[in-house]
């Protein structure tokens, strides 16, 4: 009998639901909320607000695509955490309804092993290569960077994490100091494509071990503009395709360090990227190089897939659901929880 699992994201401002058929992906539906751009950032209460409207439909849509009923879901996948609690909260207690209504099993995800493991989503037709176990992650999102040694699909070992700022939160800051918009991260990535990257320089953050740190650089940034529009007012303007490639060239510098690293340190030589900042075009691009240079077999995500989305939720969910590993309906969210 096959195994049908629904999957539910709602970690930040994204509410998503895919369907994962015997481990082939069917759909995933994915619904935004423009509502923060005015902002600058996301407002906690006006996503969990969002992720209430959108919920219904997105999964009514998810189920319509993979041409799937309600009656033929075997388990619901959902994102426990971390994230924002008021977000996550609509996803775990719509997927507590829809398995309580139809008397089935749920499976509890972190949202960082979602990422980790993106690379294992098929598609129908997809041929790409799975990482072999173990390998070493990247994973570089708007929240999180950290480095993982991936032993299998649940035994995990992170070997770095920052300890402050995470690369897409600095991303973002250094767009909202331009006056760019949210999200930033695409449009510096868009930018920078115009710029020199040479143009400005940044000191490169001097963390031990595999850890990292962008708070330093957020504050470099904001001086280096700062003392930029005393003397030139229009600063920015004049400027802003290379500001753009010159930051990001030093925070791609700074993660492919600490991966190049990681590598010598482990010996492991397959390597992979994941998460939202893994869609840059420049890290993708220095990241094959990077591989194909040092030897490494290596890995990259659908740009599809580096965003929150629930395709990788329903896929873990699957490989969960093959292990047994279910829960009550006395689960909660959290905010916070490690790999």
């Amino acid at each position: 009998m096959s195994v049908v699992i629904l999957g539910i994201e709602s970690s930040c401002d994204d509410t998503s639901a895919a369907v994962v058929k015997d481990g082939v992906l069917l759909s995933n539906v994915l619904a935004g909320q423009k509502v923060h751009q005015q902002y600058g950032g996301v407002v906690p209460e006006l996503a969990s607000r969002a992720h209430q409207q959108n919920i219904v439909p997105v999964v009514e849509m998810a189920l319509r695509e993979a041409g799937v009923s309600k009656k033929d879901i075997s388990a619901v996948a959902f994102t426990r955490g971390p994230g924002l609690l008021g977000s996550l909260f609509v996803g775990v207690f719509f997927s507590k309804g829809f398995a309580l209504a139809r008397d089935i099993p749920m499976i509890d995800v972190n949202h960082l092993h979602g990422h980790t493991l993106a690379h294992f989503i098929r598609e129908p037709g997809d041929d790409r290569p799975l990482p072999r176990f173990p390998f070493l992650n990247l994973t570089v999102s708007g929240g999180h960077t950290q480095i993982v040694r991936v032993n299998d699909y649940f035994d995990f070992e992170v070997l770095g994490e920052t300890i402050d700022d995470a690369a897409g939160e600095a991303f973002d800051k250094a767009a909202k100091v331009m006056g760019l918009g949210y999200p930033g991260g695409p449009v510096i990535d868009r930018l920078a494509r115009e710029g020199n990257p040479q143009a400005f320089s940044f000191p490169m953050p001097k963390i031990q071990g595999l850890n990292f740190s962008f708070s330093g650089l957020k504050t470099s940034f904001l001086y280096l503009v700062r003392d930029g529009l005393k003397k030139d007012p229009q600063f920015i303007e004049h400027n802003k395709a290379d500001l753009c490639a010159s930051f990001q060239k030093v925070i791609v510098d700074f993660l492919l360090a600490k991966l190049r690293r990681a590598v010598r340190e482990t010996g492991i030589r397959e390597v992979a990227i994941g998460g939202g900042v893994a869609a840059n075009s420049q890290l993708r691009q220095r990241f094959e190089q990077l591989a194909i240079k040092e030897g490494w077999t290596y890995h990259i995500p659908p740009r599809k897939f580096t965003t929150d989305n629930a395709a990788m939720i329903a896929t873990i969910g699957y490989y969960k659901y093959l292990k047994g590993e279910f829960v009550g309906q006395d689960i909660v969210p959290l905010a916070r929880w490690k790999v």
